[in-house]
């Protein structure tokens, strides 16, 4: 059975109003999305040869407290606004039964980008890192399986510095996002 957010379709927030309501990382949020810069004239005219596309929608599972939403959903705003697609902010505490719909690896894990046609058939969806990066928390899951296990809270710590480390200081990781999105939005 294919996936729907029909229901739950115009009841998330604009992500300006995600913005003004933050309450954590607002400042880092805001230095990713002012940031942001185009890499190269090739992604940016993919994602301005979509907004023809009507239909189209865009809903991001997220919140604020979250790292990965901090660095990769400002890009994912730059995209979905260069490509004209109506995106909503459905914050995690307030649509559980979703984020549930969503797990990762069996976790909640934020953001998760859910593209739908206007009906609110799941088209496909992002998330909650790019490949490379959440290759480290695949990793780790398949090698700490046991959440009870004396050293998984070290070995998770150990990970989350990796994950860091993937990310880098500037960025790159912004260009592998696109790619993903781009690969994602081409396959419908």
């Amino acid at each position: 059975m294919s996936k729907t957010v029909a229901a739950v379709m115009d009841q998330g927030i604009t992500p300006q109003a995600f913005i003004d309501g933050m309450e954590k990382n607002k400042d880092a949020f805001l230095g990713w999305y002012e940031g942001f810069e185009w890499s190269n004239e090739e992604d940016k005219s993919f994602f301005e040869s979509l907004q023809f596309r009507d239909d189209l929608r865009c809903l991001i599972l997220m919140a604020d407290w979250c790292g990965d939403v901090i660095r990769n959903v400002p890009v994912v705003l730059r995209a979905t606004e260069a490509a004209g697609i109506p995106t909503e902010v459905l914050i995690v505490e307030k649509f559980p039964e979703v984020m549930d719909q969503y797990l990762t690896m069996g976790g909640r894990a934020v953001p998760i980008v859910i593209i739908a046609d206007t009906g609110g058939h799941v088209l496909g969806q992002w998330g909650p890192r790019p490949s490379d990066v959440q290759a480290h928390m695949i990793a780790f899951k398949q090698a700490n399986p046991d959440r009870e296990a004396a050293d998984y809270q070290d070995n998770l710590k150990i990970t989350r510095q990796k994950i860091i480390e993937q990310y880098g200081e500037g960025t790159e990781y912004q260009t592998r996002i696109l790619k993903e999105l781009r690969e994602l939005l081409s396959s419908f």
